[in-house]
């Protein structure tokens, strides 16, 4: 029977504990979790390994701009990306997708919402998942 998961993930989070939690889950839907902590190794992990979706800290660049977001989709316009926040304000949702995320999901609710996240986009969805 053909492997249906699919082969790669990058994480991307500057908070090892939270990354190491989610690294579980998303390790059930994915072949492969790619972990980093920092934009640059996000771009450079994006480059190298191509991944089927990068899940994203909305605040990983130390500015807490979303200029990673744009250089991401430069470089790999084929990534699916789920932002992850802790913002629950309309404001902050608009402005990842704004700026070229496919879904977003709050840090709070990743154990019930992030793989179905990963799903939608996968299937093409670009929005909320729900």
């Amino acid at each position: 029977m053909p492997e249906t998961r699919p082969s790669c993930v990058l994480l991307a989070d500057r908070h090892h504990g939270l990354t190491e939690g989610v690294r579980g889950l998303l390790e059930t839907a994915f072949k492969t979790v790619v972990m980093v902590a920092d934009e640059a190794s996000l771009l450079e992990g994006a480059d190298r390994i191509r991944p089927d979706v990068a899940i994203v800290d909305i605040s990983l660049a130390q500015d807490s701009g979303l200029g990673w977001l744009r250089a991401l989709r430069q470089r790999c316009p084929e990534v699916k990306v789920i932002v992850l926040s802790v913002h629950d304000e309309q404001c902050v949702r608009r402005a990842a997708m704004d700026a070229g995320a496919d879904s977003f999901v709050l840090k709070r609710a990743i154990a019930t919402d992030l793989l179905d996240a990963v799903e939608y986009v996968r299937g093409g969805g670009s929005g909320d998942s729900r």
